[in-house]
């Protein structure tokens, strides 16, 4: 008897797990920028600079969601881009 309760607790587990790596999967497709889309810094960040001096090439999509730039070094965060209208 306690043998069908583990294995009916390793299965729902299982199934538990098999729903959150699909839910990721579904999300992972839906991303904030692509390569090659162009990006506007927050002009907090870059102040006395015109948009078009802050505005950049994004030449790759990180997994961390973080992208790198053509022209700027280092990995940068959605939230230093202005919103996209």
């Amino acid at each position: 008897m306690s043998s069908i309760a583990v294995a009916a607790g390793t299965l729902g587990t299982a199934l538990l797990i098999g729903k959150k790596v699909k839910s990721k999967v579904a999300v992972k497709g839906d991303r904030w920028a692509r390569p090659g889309m162009l990006v506007t810094f927050r002009a907090e960040l870059m102040p006395g600079r015109d948009k078009s001096e802050r505005t950049y090439p994004i030449k790759a999509l990180l997994p961390s969601d973080r992208v790198l730039l053509d022209g700027v070094s280092g990995e940068h965060a959605r939230n230093e881009f202005e919103r996209a209208r």
